[in-house]
């Protein structure tokens, strides 16, 4: 069983992502003890499946490796993977957390070896890579993945698969027994660091997600760019392998739109923006990026790569919503279709590549969790005294860049400290 302590002077974390690591760490360096949890295997959230950030253009890994080495450090913080809140009961000061634990299926004594994924003939989607290639039955998430210990996907429990995983482990780290768990934990404060989950383009019908192969997502096409990526960093057309030079990326894809998400997720452009340097970045003048937008909403820090950008003589700005997009079938090129707002000229235009800039909607509904919190339209936590001891941070309370969400963690932080303060007053 694994063996948690917390009291009503303890906060929880809910989401191992960078607002979930930076509300822990806050809070932890403050001297409270913290208990973060994290659904998936591994801790990083959608930073980890970033190639670069905007608007400096450096690579995530960079700030994912500051916030692993001081969570490692900081013995106040608890880190509990694969770990799902349940239920809750209780009010400000005194939560009853349930918490639900899934099988890893190998121990703490995993030295990250890679003997079992060798053996192991079973493959999957791989999640890390919004399925653009595959990953063995028995795999680490990624390769910066805290804990750096393997994971063995329930698929194979109760195959010759797991069997030889088993057996290929030198360290008896695979145990095939392991059980759901149930702990029960009292806390004083919550922080809901859940994050986003990108817009499925397949909702959007007229421009063929799910039946035209070359056109992808911003995601991923954020994934194919990185060098551990599904193809290595380059990038490729789905369809035939084949280079894609002349890339069309389409604004506002599901957002700002009655029949899909209603709100601005704020970030598309300035990552669209962003993207556009991975085509120089691969091509050079070779390279061609046009852009498909409604209005380019790039403020405050982020102009000056909106001026960059549009100084830049590969990039085309061309102001319109695509109306649909078809394929022509001798080059499987996908062809966009719309009207030019300005001097409302219609155009039929070929691409190699679509890209569809995707917006942010919060990765679980709060609504159907049973927890007393106040939610917006949009499905986001609202900042409202009812909520008494539970805060929103990052993404779970708007959608916000990666500089924004950490101070919207940082701020949460604060918040639940002074709950737990309180607390402490209060039996003192």
């Amino acid at each position: 069983m694994t063996d948690v302590v917390a009291t009503n002077q303890t906060i929880l974390v809910v989401g191992g992502g960078i607002s979930g690591m930076t509300a822990a760490l806050e809070a932890a360096e403050c001297g409270k003890d913290v208990i973060l949890i994290e659904k998936n295997p591994s801790l990083g959230g959608r930073v980890s499946q970033l190639y670069k950030y905007f608007p400096k253009m450096c690579h995530p890994t960079c700030g994912l490796e500051i916030n692993l080495r001081r969570i490692k450090a900081n013995q106040k913080v608890r880190v509990l993977t694969m770990a799902e809140v349940a239920s809750i009961t209780g009010d400000t000061g005194n939560y009853s957390v349930n918490i639900k634990v899934s099988p890893r299926y190998v121990t703490e004594n995993c030295t990250a070896c890679g003997d079992c994924r060798d053996v192991v003939e079973a493959e999957f989607d791989d999640e890390h890579n919004y399925g653009l290639k595959k990953r063995k039955g028995a795999y680490l998430p990624f390769f910066m993945a805290y804990p750096q210990h393997y994971v063995v996907d329930p698929r194979l429990i109760g195959t010759a698969d797991a069997d030889k995983a088993k057996s290929a482990c030198k360290s008896n780290a695979i145990d095939l027994d392991m059980q759901e768990e149930s702990l029960t934990i009292n806390v004083g404060a919550i922080i809901w660091a859940t994050g986003w989950k990108p817009f499925d383009a397949q909702k959007i019908q007229a421009y063929g997600y799910d039946r035209i192969p070359n056109v992808i997502t911003s995601v991923e096409f954020e994934r194919m760019m990185d060098p551990t990526g599904p193809t290595g960093g380059k990038i490729l057309r789905p369809s035939d392998g084949k280079e894609a030079k002349d890339i069309a990326f389409i604004q506002c894809a599901g957002s700002r739109d009655r029949n899909y998400l209603k709100h601005c997720s704020r970030i598309c452009c300035t990552a669209t923006l962003k993207q556009t340097t991975y085509v120089r970045e691969q091509y050079a003048d070779e390279g061609k990026s046009t852009i498909y937008y409604i209005d380019i909403r790039a403020i405050d820090r982020f102009e000056d790569l909106y001026h960059k950008i549009k100084a830049d003589k590969t990039v085309f700005f061309l102001k319109s919503k695509v109306a649909n997009i078809t394929q022509d079938k001798a080059t499987a090129n996908p062809i966009l279709h719309g009207v030019n707002t300005e001097g409302y000229k219609r155009y039929t235009n070929s691409h190699e590549l679509v890209v569809l800039a995707i917006g942010m909607e919060p990765s679980i509904d709060f609504n159907q969790l049973g927890v007393n919190l106040t939610i917006n339209e949009h499905g986001f936590i609202e900042n409202d005294p009812s909520n008494g001891g539970m805060f929103g941070a990052g993404v779970a309370t708007d959608a916000l860049d990666v500089n924004r969400a950490v101070q919207s963690a940082t701020a949460s932080a604060l918040r639940a400290i002074q709950v737990v303060n309180q607390v402490a007053t209060a039996e003192g």
